[in-house]
């Protein structure tokens, strides 16, 4: 995507005044440790008191509470019932059935809505676990080998990878280079270890180059990193920070393509933030590729802006300083240049659901999870069902970026067993539309402090009724991507939705509309501040107009900006107005 920022005559490399009090609070950490392990010893309290209350971040959890009771528990005087999130790493989004085991079990035991949450971020999230349990959360996952390092706070994130079990090994390869950049971008503070798993603190000096990558003040905001294999944009490069995007000849991986500068994040009534597409700077060969990450990511810890937050993120650094400064100075720093970027084409994004073999011959099962919610709810048993088939398997599971789960590896002698324990506890409906399969929500109410509206407890029965809108304007075959985010932050990735309802208050969106089936432009503001019933009634004319109007096999987006319903592609965030 093309910007109006390529060249910025006079760039302003850094930016100067007062820094944000995030960067106070990094600096003052002692490398992230603060006074955590001291405030856990705290039972006056819930929650996490002064600076560890954002410090906790970077060990991979907010600290959250049940909105729904928080009035009546200020009424009883009461402070609010606090409790953390917890959002495991898990590079590319692959856990192994002992890992699963071990994870289904302390959400039964140890959380307060006994669930397991897919996210967005190709993860899973525990909601709802009590001061008391928190340490015992961390062992537990260290002790099937996973953790939850940088998966929030102002460092590199869980590194994404397209979810692709048919080309295995050339999935393989990009999986592995997931992991590698993890590693590779981790912050090397031992606070982690020291803080939930008891080692033993091991004293260092200044002369020490503790974080050679991250710096001691660490990032100036969030960054993701992602490694997708086209033609399939399932994980939204244009939503990230980082991109590599895979080329191969043969089937073997070559290199990538790398994307920057992609962002969805904005505020209400803020102008000066925006959603953003990456920019591709061009092609590497693989073997660059740890040095490439580490030079686009000190370029962003040197030049990324420490004084607004707002506008901290790598998008607002490339519009500030030019996209072609920042790129020669990654170039600069890897010792590497770029070379031209080779073709490559996204012709759609999602998941892919059922069975599908792969060429190593091995099968793989795509499970559709509403919200990636994992619970046992309204008369289904979807925990009991990947608790029943984890028992069992021998392959892997891979969480997809779109809340959804592959069971993947399975023999051909345990295909029919899988299937039906899926079906027997309603892992597989064949009566899902192809539109509930196209839509996803944030999670939003009652845990995230963020949250203006509503969107996971919407979804389902917004679904239906965009259901019944479609069939009455006889597109019941049809769908569109539509996504609910219950604030402007972009957790649910409305930004690149065909209709994107952002939270506005209690009940209340504004509309976009507009993005294109392979996620690679932003949609506009079409209305603000729209009621649920206002949001229906606009789907269902715009619905009608799609109907009759469009091309043969037209997608909703390409319509709506083809019929100047909303204007034409965004080419620079100049052309984005936003309440």
């Amino acid at each position: 995507m093309s910007n109006d920022f390529t060249k910025v005559e006079n760039p302003v490399l850094i930016v100067e005044g007062k820094q944000a009090d995030n960067e106070r609070l990094k600096a003052e950490s002692d490398y992230l440790r603060g006074t955590i392990k001291e405030d856990l010893q705290d039972r006056m309290t819930g929650g996490f008191t002064s600076d560890n209350f954002q410090l906790i971040r970077t060990h991979g959890m907010y600290q959250q509470d049940d909105r729904d009771i928080r009035a009546e528990r200020q009424k009883q005087k009461l402070e609010p019932l606090h409790n953390v999130m917890l959002r495991a790493r898990l590079p590319g989004g692959i856990i192994n059935p002992t890992q699963w085991l071990a994870i289904d079990k302390f959400a039964d035991d140890y959380t307060s809505y006994g669930s397991i949450r897919l996210t967005t971020r190709q993860t899973f999230q525990f909601h709802g676990v009590l001061k008391p349990n928190i340490k015992l959360m961390h062992q537990t996952l260290n002790s099937v080998g996973l953790d939850s390092i940088a998966t929030a706070g102002d460092v590199n994130r869980n590194v994404l990878c397209t979810s692709n079990p048919v080309e295995s090994a050339l999935h393989q390869e990009a999986y592995e280079w997931a992991t590698k950049i993890s590693e590779h971008l981790l912050p090397k503070t031992r606070a982690y270890a020291e803080i939930w798993l008891d080692e033993e603190k091991v004293e260092t000096t200044e002369a020490d180059e503790i974080e050679p990558i991250l710096g001691s003040n660490y990032l100036p905001r969030k960054f993701k990193t992602t490694v997708v294999i086209p033609p399939n944009n399932d994980i939204d490069v244009h939503a990230n920070d980082l991109n590599f995007v895979a080329i191969s000849e043969g089937g073997e991986l070559i290199g990538f393509n790398v994307l920057v500068g992609g962002g969805l994040a904005m505020t209400h009534g803020d102008k000066s933030t925006y959603p953003r597409c990456a920019d591709d700077f061009g092609f590497i060969p693989k073997e660059h590729t740890l040095a490439i990450a580490a030079a686009v990511v000190t370029t962003q810890r040197d030049w990324g802006n420490r004084v607004n937050r707002k506008n901290a993120k790598t998008k607002y650094t490339l519009d500030r300083v030019g996209v072609d400064t920042f790129k020669a100075e990654v170039e600069r720093r890897a010792g590497i240049e770029f070379s031209e970027s080779r073709s490559y084409e996204f012709t759609h994004r999602g998941d892919s659901f059922g069975w599908v073999e792969g060429i190593d011959g091995k099968n793989h099962l795509t499970l559709f999870i509403e919200n990636g919610r994992i619970l046992d709810f309204n008369g289904q048993s979807l925990k009991t069902g990947m608790l029943e088939i984890a028992k069992i398997h021998k392959g892997d599971f891979r969480l997809t970026a779109n809340q959804n789960l592959i069971v993947a590896g399975v023999s051909a002698e345990d295909k029919a067993i899988i299937e039906q324990l899926a079906r027997d506890h309603g892992l597989i409906n064949d009566g899902v539309s192809n539109q509930r399969k196209s839509s996803m929500a944030c999670v939003a109410f009652p845990t995230c402090p963020l949250a203006m509206a509503e969107a996971e407890r919407y979804l389902p029965s917004l679904v239906d009724d965009v259901e019944a809108i479609l069939e009455k304007n006889g597109l019941k075959d049809d769908s569109i991507i539509l996504r609910v985010t219950g604030c402007p932050n972009g957790c649910g990735r409305a930004m690149l939705a065909e209709i994107g309802l952002v939270g506005k208050g209690p009940g209340k969106y504004n509309m976009y509309l507009g993005s294109d089936l392979a996620g690679s432009r932003v949609p506009k503001l079409y209305k603000e501040n729209v009621d649920e019933a206002g949001v229906l009634s606009e789907i269902d004319a715009l619905s009608a107009r799609w109907s009759a109007e469009r091309n043969d096999g037209e997608a909703f987006g390409d319509f709506v900006v083809r019929a100047g319903i909303v204007e034409q592609v965004i080419v620079s965030f100049r052309d984005f107005h936003h309440a």
